[in-house]
Order: C-alpha cells, then sequence, then structure tokens
C-alpha cells in the first residue's frame, strides 16, 4: 500500500506469514488433541479398560504435546541464535540469505545488522528507523529525494497584439485565463 503525506510517498507492506504459520501450528494442535480423545475412548471400549485408566492415558498423552508444544519455541530460539551467530562468522550480516533491498526507501522495525566501511552497524535498535534514498540537486548537493514533488514545470505564453492600447484593456482578461489555466495544471497533477 502507497500512503502519500506531505508530498512524501510511503511504502507499507504488510508480512502476515509468521501469523499464518502460528495459526497452522495451532490448528494442528487442536487436531492432535481431537484424535487423541477419540483414540483413547475408542481404545477403553474395545478393549474393556477402565474409565480411570483411560483418562490418566489421554491426560498423560495431552501433557506429552502440551510439553512439546512449551518447549519447540525454545528449540526454535536456540537453534536460531546459533544459526545466527554461525551464519555471520564470515562477516555476512544479511538473515537467512536474504537481502531486502532498500533502494526506494523504507521501514525497519526491529534490531538489524548492516554492513559499514570499518565494521557492522545496528539500526532499529531503540524503535522504528526509517531509510530514505538521497539523491543529488541540481546544485550538485546530497540530499533527500523526495517522491512526491514532482518535477518543476515552465510554462511561456506568447501574446501577439495588434496595439499597446488594447492589449492595456485586455490584462485582467489574459491574467484570468493564466489564472484558470494554472488551476486546473495543478488539479491534473
Amino acid at each position: 500500500m502507497v500512503e502519500k503525506v506531505d508530498g512524501l510517498e510511503f511504502s507499507i507492506d504488510l508480512n502476515t506469514n509468521g501469523l499464518r504459520a502460528e495459526l497452522n501450528e495451532l490448528s494442528g494442535l487442536g487436531q492432535k488433541f481431537g484424535r487423541t480423545m477419540v483414540r483413547s475412548f475408542a481404545g477403553a471400549v474395545t478393549s474393556g479398560r477402565k474409565f480411570s485408566d483411560v483418562l490418566r492415558s489421554l491426560a498423560l498423552s495431552l501433557s506429552r504435546q502440551a510439553l512439546s508444544a512449551a518447549i519447540k519455541p525454545l528449540g526454535n530460539a536456540i537453534g536460531g541464535l546459533f544459526g545466527n551467530l554461525l551464519g555471520s562468522a564470515n562477516g555476512n550480516v544479511f538473515s537467512a540469505g536474504q537481502i531486502k533491498p532498500f533502494a526506494n526507501g523504507g521501514v525497519v522495525n526491529s534490531p538489524t545488522l548492516f554492513p559499514m566501511r570499518n565494521g557492522t552497524g545496528l539500526m532499529g535498535e531503540a524503535g522504528p528507523e526509517a531509510i530514505l534514498p538521497l539523491a543529488r540537486g541540481a546544485d550538485g548537493r546530497l540530499g533527500v529525494k523526495s517522491g512526491g514533488a514532482g518535477n518543476q514545470v515552465n510554462v511561456t505564453m506568447n501574446i501577439t497584439t495588434p496595439d499597446v492600447g488594447g492589449f492595456q484593456k485586455s490584462q485582467s482578461q489574459v491574467a484570468a485565463v493564466m489564472a484558470r489555466a494554472i488551476e486546473r495544471g495543478n488539479r491534473n497533477r
């Protein structure tokens, strides 16, 4: 989604892949829970076990699943930590081998490493930070490139008149025509 505010263009991309993955995992856990209950009760009916044994078995199975689900994020975090440390051992500063281009600007929402001439920099450590593209102006100075400012437009009007007196009488009409043309041009930007 591209948003324009005071002549600046902002592009916002929402990534819901993480949420989608968590919802899929939650759905899978719910399905496992249902299958475990059905198997336990079906086993009780067909094997003639006591109901208390079935409930104990069900509780044990559910406890195993809950423990596995609780430990999984910890395992992922530890694996990610070692993966990031080892993945950057040769000086890599991109995550998981993916490079995100910021040639048109962007926003960094979390702490992110980036290469610098004499080491590695850290951005986004205190909250979201904007990356703005730079461009050289006509005067040669380097500055922030504004996306929505537009280019300068020069309009030349040639007025030919047979006599100076007639032109002086119609100056206000010519000015009104020019003002309307400029207004139309501003509306059509």
